[in-house]
């Protein structure tokens, strides 16, 4: 992996912290740039972990002249689904609107 790869899935991790607000149930109390930073945060981590542990499938994509394997981008949203609930809980702890539904 060289530096182009993390570049990319820093570019690649502002969309990856979208999806995984998206897919986490609920509503989060965090805002936009809170998790565009925990799907960049994500996207690094996933790719390390992708190499390190060798998750790697051969399911390719392309954007914009740029490969991804789609074990990694699993790995990534996994990482950001979990960091973006982890700043969610976060973030109810600290507000001091206590509403209940």
């Amino acid at each position: 992996m060289d530096g182009q790869d993390y570049v990319a899935a820093i570019v690649f991790g502002a969309i990856i912290g979208v999806v995984a607000r998206i897919v986490l149930p609920g509503r989060q109390n965090i805002g936009l740039i809170a998790t565009v930073l925990i799907g960049m945060g994500a996207a690094v981590a996933g790719t390390w972990a992708s190499d390190r542990w060798d998750l790697h499938s051969s399911h390719m994509f392309t954007v914009a002249d740029r490969t991804f394997d789609w074990a990694v981008v699993g790995v990534q949203v996994a990482i950001a689904v979990v960091g973006v609930g982890l700043a969610a809980m976060i973030a109810r702890q600290f507000t001091t609107d206590r509403h209940r539904d």
